[in-house]
């Protein structure tokens, strides 16, 4: 009876790492761990989804918002008037293809784009928060310690909210920046100082992304300040650029094998599943490879060197 109602219990511990197993950090381990903690994956992803959600539902308000006409061929206006001062039949022809061309943009200053201002307004004070609470969810999972999804992911963020949140505007503000310097240069004229802005930007990117891997798990693991944690994730992304290079290439693949078994789902009728599947799981087992990358490099520079082999995360607990 006792061992019944042991399987009911919600507190119970889940499966371990065996005795005297090998948990080296490398490929094969890592699929061991993937596979214990598969559904604990799942569940944190339905976390991790409201990092996202705000994009779809700006994505779904422009498109249900109101539309003006914007002309994408360059040859409509010269046309325009043309057929205004010497109307021909060639000329009707010819405007009648570029109108073809044109397509509708959002209407500027309209209630829709005051409630998109205002989800992406809410979206950057609260990023930092998600991505606190996520990174100590998958950090644990690493690590092989017990997870309670909820209450550890609001943990997390009680314990490093002051810096999650500053962190979080300042990865923004990074991101936007980066961005909008890419767009940016991919529309000017092809000169040699553009070129090699375009580039460095590219290179900054790249530089970022890997660095990303490291910024929030040096905040949820050491109690140290936000310039310190942006210079040890740099020097990281540099110790640590072959496993960053293999997280990259697992991402990669597994974007991959999504976008296959969306192709696959929508040849068979199933929009609805191709549409969802990412959703479900995407976001979380991509963490969870980087974070898997991330750790163990932390951990052989900072935590092991320490006397006690521990690191003080920034509520001043022992980690």
């Amino acid at each position: 009876m006792k061992k019944k109602l042991r399987l009911l219990d919600p507190l119970r511990d889940g499966r371990g790492v065996e005795k005297e197993e090998d948990t080296t950090p490398n490929l094969k381990f890592f699929f061991k761990q993937w596979g214990r903690k598969f559904w604990k994956l799942i569940s944190i992803n339905l976390i991790m989804i409201l990092q996202i959600l705000p994009f779809v539902v700006i994505f779904l308000l422009e498109m249900a918002g109101p539309k003006e006409p914007a002309m994408k061929n360059p040859l409509y206006a010269p046309l325009l008037g043309a057929q205004f001062m010497a109307p021909t039949s060639a000329g009707a022809t010819l405007f009648s293809f570029a109108s073809g061309l044109n397509y509708a943009l959002p209407t500027h200053n309209s209630p829709v784009n005051w409630i998109i201002a205002g989800i992406l307004l809410l979206h950057v004070l609260t990023y930092g928060w998600q991505k606190v609470g996520a990174t100590y969810l998958m950090r644990n999972l690493v690590r092989g310690d017990g997870v309670f999804v909820v209450s550890d992911f609001f943990y997390a963020i009680k314990k490093n909210w002051k810096q999650g949140f500053v962190l979080g505007l300042i990865d923004c503000v990074f991101c936007g920046v980066l961005y909008f310097n890419f767009m940016s240069l991919m529309s000017m004229p092809s000169t040699g100082m553009n070129n090699f802005m375009y580039f460095a930007t590219i290179a900054l990117i790249i530089l970022y992304f890997f660095m990303r891997f490291y910024i929030y798990l040096l905040l949820v693991t050491f109690n140290i300040k936000i310039s310190k944690i942006f210079k040890n994730a740099l020097i990281f992304t540099v110790l640590g650029v072959k496993r960053n290079l293999m997280a990259a290439l697992g991402m990669i693949l597994l974007a991959g094998l999504f976008v296959a078994l969306a192709i696959l789902l929508m040849q068979i009728n199933l929009m609805g599943l191709a549409i969802i599947l990412p959703f479900l799981c995407f976001m979380a087992f991509a963490a969870f490879m980087y974070n898997y990358a991330a750790y163990p490099v932390v951990k052989k520079f900072m935590i092991d060197p320490l006397p006690s082999a521990k690191a003080t995360n920034t509520a001043g607990e022992t980690e």
